[in-house]
């Protein structure tokens, strides 16, 4: 080696170097898209070592892990004219790695956009009561359209998901006052319903009493045992309303007798 000329000795030396710079490492998540005199290659490369001859070749680097975009606070006017402030998170990746590289500039700013735009005009579409209570059907619908129009440029959207919902201080006053009228008319129709069945069980007892006259009598005194246990000296005795009108009509027939007298 020693005895070859030393411009030969450059001219492997630098070709020993550009080699070597030409060795890239990729990881197990990452492909290489080859552009080789400006046109890629089918197939992208990696993972592992590969070869980039530069000024040949030029790489770039997609990942293909999961990405999480949040979607800024949108202002949405529901079917029913209610506004509000809602954000999202979609979760993304690639595919189509030379798809990505190729068709769209920045893969994520752009389904960013299209996230933006098909919230604002799915939850358009809807009422205030549907985007509470069906939110996965939302999301569903939402995770759908972006996903087809993310699938030409090689990006697979899996999930959307609706996070935060900002209702305007005097909607969440009127819903406020709306559950507590829920509850208040839940409130009075259970003490209505119980209200009826104590009715009910007393109609039904009384008919079983009016059967036997005597239970009545029975009762009274077992009233009165119970009013002894607790050392009470009041003693309490029922008057029937009957006699009370018995009365009242024998001082209405001597009212006339006391005037002539």
């Amino acid at each position: 080696m020693s005895d070859l000329p030393i411009p030969i000795l450059i001219v492997v030396a630098i070709v020993v170097l550009y080699l070597i710079n030409s060795i890239k490492i990729l990881r197990d998540y990452e492909r290489a898209v080859i552009f080789r005199l400006g046109r890629a290659l089918p197939t992208p490369k990696g993972p592992g070592i590969i070869l980039v001859f530069r000024p040949l070749d030029q790489m770039v680097r997609i990942s293909l892990r999961q990405e999480v975009l949040e979607v800024p606070p949108q202002d949405v006017i529901t079917r029913d004219n209610v506004t509000l402030k809602v954000n999202a998170v979609v979760t993304l990746y690639v595919v189509d790695p030379n798809s990505a590289a190729i068709k769209v500039a920045n893969y994520v700013y752009q389904t960013s956009q299209f996230a933006q735009t098909t919230l604002r005009s799915v939850l358009g579409e809807v009422e205030l009561d549907e985007l509470l209570s069906h939110r996965d059907k939302l999301n569903l619908r939402i995770q759908t359209i972006i996903d087809q129009r993310t699938e030409p440029f090689g990006v697979k959207v899996i999930s959307v998901e609706v996070k935060q919902v900002d209702l305007p201080e005097q909607m969440l006053r009127a819903m406020a006052k709306q559950a507590e009228a829920e509850r208040e008319k839940r409130s009075k129709i259970i003490h209505a319903e119980g209200e009826f069945n104590a009715a009910q069980k007393l109609v039904d007892a009384a008919a079983l009493l009016a059967t036997q006259p005597i239970t009545l009598q029975l009762r009274y005194l077992q009233t009165l045992t119970e009013i002894g246990v607790e050392k009470n000296t009041t003693i309490i005795f029922p008057l029937p309303v009957e006699l009370l009108a018995l009365l009242n009509k024998v001082g209405d027939a001597a009212k006339p007798a006391v005037e002539q007298t």
